[in-house]
């Protein structure tokens, strides 16, 4: 089976939906915001379901929404903790191409301001420091393309990964 999505992994903040949009228009595919799925299925807001279930629950809603994710073509959005999930990142890939959206530090702890009320999945005593050092490590180990985010334009960044996914695909 040819992979047909593009896949957007990264941490809360380096623009997965923002760009997963304009993406999907420049390249006609159809976009899935993995994170309005969990929304939808659970009938409340992200930090709803996390505040509600904690943080273990939540990663196995996610993984079974993930896991009864069939599309093609598309650009999907994941939050940024799919990767804890290695069947939900596999099931990703067998369709897909995962692109991971580098940030600097810097300039992720300055895009979240919201970080009480945005959903993001932090386990017990962690914080957004421990949270980049864990998860980057993991965006790497799992992501097909990596694209360098630090300092660019939306647009810039949509062109980047368009550039960059069509050449993966000529190879």
């Amino acid at each position: 089976m040819q992979r047909s999505n593009l896949v957007l992994i990264g941490m809360p903040g380096a623009g997965k939906s923002t760009t997963g949009v304009l993406i999907a228009k420049e390249l006609g595919k159809t976009f899935v915001d993995v994170d309005l799925l969990i929304q939808e299925r659970k009938s409340a807001l992200l930090q709803e379901i996390i505040n509600r279930v904690g943080f273990d629950e939540f990663l196995v809603i996610e993984e079974s929404v993930l896991l009864d994710l069939d599309v093609d073509n598309a650009v999907i959005a994941p939050g940024g903790s799919v990767i804890y999930s290695e069947k939900a990142v596999e099931h990703l890939k067998k369709s897909g191409l995962l692109v991971y959206l580098k940030l600097d530090y810097g300039e992720i702890e300055r895009r979240i301001s919201n970080i009480a009320s945005r959903g993001i999945v932090f386990g017990a005593g962690k914080g957004l420091p421990e949270l980049y050092e864990e998860r980057t490590v993991l965006y790497e180990k799992y992501a097909d393309l990596v694209i360098e985010c630090s300092g660019l334009s939306i647009e810039d960044v949509t062109q980047e990964i368009v550039r960059s996914y069509n050449g993966f695909l000529l190879r």
